[in-house]
């Protein structure tokens, strides 16, 4: 969203803050039932909601869509948040608004999660939300656990799938040279591009040979077998396979290197 003035209409760089005497008077009007208090409370945290939705720009989804997902968690931040408690509205508001989001993209995510795990997942999020007012700190998966009385194995498998998948090209790091991606470091290294040029140059060569050479590269070389075993099988002298073997990576060698 760099260099983005606008979302869903909205100028941002006019976008109001409100100073946190006013934000609590506001909470408290708009909670006795003022209408306008409440729309200037919205409007005042409106920024809020952008800093938030910044987080996830780049996954592939449109901005705007993510700013009316987050406004909707700021609405509900709105209507549940207690003035009487010693606690800031943007510490309650910014976990709704994320919560918010992250509910959307698990909803819209090609991945499919089953409805239970989806539903323990959003009491997950409650809970934790619960617990980060109660507590005055992030609530560990196992006191979620224990609060919600479920397995901490459950709890730990309804976060991981509701987690927004990673691109396998997403960079992870980047320094005035080519960026490392999640690719980069989880590659399996026997299988580059290397070495599949490399197989496929070896398997072009070894097309060019005859029949009984093949086997005979096939039997001492992948099944293993001693020359003597090999004659055996083909039917022939442990001289002649030694004459076929070293006649075959000549040629071998010499398609390769050529």
């Amino acid at each position: 969203m760099q260099g983005k003035v606008e979302i869903c209409g909205v100028n941002t760089a006019k976008l109001r803050t409100l100073k946190p005497g006013e934000c609590e008077a506001l909470l408290r009007r708009s909670r006795a039932g003022d209408r306008a208090a409440r729309e200037q409370l919205i409007e005042g945290n409106l920024r809020l909601v952008l800093s938030v939705v910044q987080r996830f720009i780049g996954r592939g989804e449109n901005p705007d869509d993510l700013f009316q997902v987050g406004c909707i968690g700021l609405l509900k931040a709105v209507n549940n948040f207690n003035p009487d408690l010693d606690v800031k509205f943007s510490t309650y508001g910014v976990p709704m608004i994320v919560g918010e989001v992250r509910r959307y993209l698990r909803d819209s995510s090609p991945i499919r999660v089953s409805r239970s795990i989806r539903d323990l997942a959003y009491q997950i999020l409650q809970c934790k939300e619960r617990l980060r007012v109660r507590l005055g700190r992030d609530a560990t998966l196992e006191e979620v656990a224990q609060d919600l009385g479920v397995p901490l194995a459950s709890v730990s498998e309804a976060m991981d799938a509701i987690s927004t998948p990673v691109s396998l090209y997403e960079p992870v790091h980047s320094d005035a040279g080519d960026p490392l991606t999640v690719m980069d470091q989880i590659r399996d290294p026997k299988n580059t591009d290397e070495r599949w040029i490399e197989t496929l140059t070896l398997r072009d060569a070894v097309a060019t040979l005859g029949e009984r050479e093949r086997s005979i590269l096939a039997l001492r070389y992948y099944d293993g077998k001693t020359q003597v075993e090999v004659a055996d099988v083909i039917g022939i002298s442990q001289a002649q396979v030694s004459r076929l073997e070293k006649a075959a990576l000549k040629r071998l060698k010499k398609q390769i290197v050529s």
